[in-house]
């Protein structure tokens, strides 16, 4: 209650003062005793960063693809090779910029490791036993998986829209694949093992989500790096792969895969991942075949049909008209400022 210092002839009320409004935050929904959290975007700005870092990756991961081509070595070889050198780059990364790696990263990044090394394990594995058409369209499928558990888990709400465009995307996906098919066999002991596959990348991409709770997106990167090379180069040994050390030639793809791939790629999505929605982020993986059949056709020499470019333009076009109305919806939504008595 207000009281006058003074002579009551002398004092006037001040004025009422307006509370502070809260900033923008995580608000809880649910029914019931189950409670979920729904992210709000906080900054337009730091959402547009996230989607053009997205963009970015999906493209530098396109170049591992070519690059692959010119390896000649076994595919978990590669991996284990190719991560354990990215993950001594991310190292020296984090070291000049005067971050330290802290051993407990290990433990937090263990299952998004897990889920990156049993994607490569999985994916090679099942290329020997299908086709990879076959293995390549089923792992195009993870938007919808992902999309599933975003909107279950995470709280995003994706509109009706959105979800067309992304099919639409999808299918000019797999007309990009299928159109370059050729006689190969398929066995459904390969096409099981690329569904696992493309459910350990789901688990990758959730992970990396998640991530932000624990650790940085540097951190999360190079503890997955090393969980993925540790995993890789027994299962080359138990497969009996060749694990021979590369040569000189080698080399020098597998550095360009650690830089493009891996230091582009992998480390620019768990940058972007934390700042867009989830099923965006797993949405612009569709663009990969598009893009590495592109690289492919300018550094290798590969056909690309007619009804292929007209597939890629179709794909290209669906993913900017989802991506532009993620600008739209990227203001926030600030709780409710109880009022104040007069």
């Amino acid at each position: 209650m207000w009281t006058c210092p003074g002579p009551r002839s002398s004092c006037s009320r001040p004025a009422p003062t307006a509370a502070p409004s809260p900033a923008p935050r995580s608000r809880a929904e649910g029914r019931g005793s189950r409670v979920r959290y729904v992210s709000r975007v906080t900054d337009p700005r730091d959402l547009s960063r996230g989607l053009i870092g997205a963009g970015i990756a999906v493209c530098a991961w396109s170049t591992g693809t070519v690059l692959a081509k010119g390896i000649g070595m076994d595919g978990l070889a590669i991996g284990a090779y190719r991560f354990a050198l990215f993950a001594v780059c991310i190292l020296v990364w984090m070291r000049v910029r005067g971050a330290r790696f802290r051993w407990r990263v290990m433990r937090d990044s263990m299952w998004g490791g897990i889920a990156l090394g049993a994607d490569i394990a999985l994916f090679f594995s099942a290329v020997k036993l299908t086709s990879i058409v076959n293995a390549t369209i089923i792992g195009s499928m993870q938007p919808i998986v992902v999309g599933v558990i975003a909107a279950r888990f995470f709280g995003e709400r994706i509109r009706g829209r959105d979800a067309l465009w992304s099919l639409v995307a999808l299918a000019g996906t797999v007309v990009v694949v299928t159109a370059s098919a050729g006689d190969e066999i398929s066995d459904i002991r390969g096409d099981l093992l690329a569904l696992a596959a493309m459910l350990s990348w789901s688990a990758y991409f959730i992970a990396s989500k998640n991530s932000k709770k624990t650790m940085t997106p540097t951190e999360f990167t190079a503890g997955t790096a090393i969980w993925t090379a540790l995993i890789c180069a027994p299962l080359g040994f138990a497969f009996g792969q060749d694990m021979s050390w590369p040569t000189w030639q080698h080399w020098l793809l597998l550095a360009a895969m650690a830089i493009g791939s891996g230091l582009v790629g992998h480390a620019l999505m768990n940058w972007s991942l934390v700042r867009i929605p989830l099923w965006v982020g797993s949405t612009f993986t569709l663009l990969i075949p598009v893009f590495s059949a592109l690289l492919a056709w300018a550094f290798l020499g590969e056909a690309v049909s007619p009804l292929q470019g007209v597939a890629m333009a179709i794909v290209i076009a669906a993913l900017a008209i989802v991506v532009r109305a993620q600008s739209v919806r990227a203001s926030p939504i600030p709780d409710p400022v109880p009022a104040t008595p007069a």
